[in-house]
């Protein structure tokens, strides 16, 4: 096997061969145990390493499902999650889509691209109304969650509009 010198010539990292050592080589020098460096900065792996590897790797999957398990979301829900994809409608989605039109509206700050203050207290005020008209729609048919969440958006909002407008 050849002697991979740290860094080749112009610096960069060498590239690893494809070839297979004859049986003899590096006899005499000593393997590293698993995971080291040994010799000439060559890594030695063995099945146990790589058993162990894999072990790690299963408990992990599990631990990470049986989290989501003893949350409420099932393997669909973590899909679900990945680039491009959408969570589920919900109405706490709605609901908090709704106050975050809001909340930017009341908001101080500028537009990075136009730097032209966000603030419109009449976009405020419309999205804040289009909440109570869900809470209004909707009362008696939502679970206590999303009426306490809905509940406490709309009296966080009203207050942030009076202090705003004032």
């Amino acid at each position: 096997m050849p002697n991979y010198s740290p860094k080749s010539a112009d610096g960069a990292p060498p590239e690893p061969s494809n070839e297979t050592p004859p049986p003899d080589a590096g006899a005499d020098e000593p393997k590293a145990d698993a995971g080291t460096t040994g010799g000439a900065g060559r890594i030695h792996v063995d099945a146990d390493w790589k058993a162990e590897a894999k072990a790690e790797k299963e408990r992990l999957a599990r631990e990470t499902a049986d989290r989501r398990a003893s949350v409420g979301q099932g393997p669909a829900a973590g899909a679900a999650r990945g680039p491009g994809r959408l969570p589920p409608p919900s109405l706490a989605a709605l609901v908090q889509t709704l106050a975050t039109q809001a909340a930017i509206f009341l908001s101080s700050e500028t537009d990075p691209e136009t730097g032209r203050l966000l603030r419109n207290l009449d976009m405020a005020k419309h999205h804040i109304d289009l909440l109570g008209v869900l809470e209004e729609k909707t009362r008696g048919n939502l679970t206590d969650e999303e009426k306490h969440l809905l509940d406490r958006y709309l009296y966080e909002l009203r207050m942030a509009y009076v202090d705003a407008a004032s």
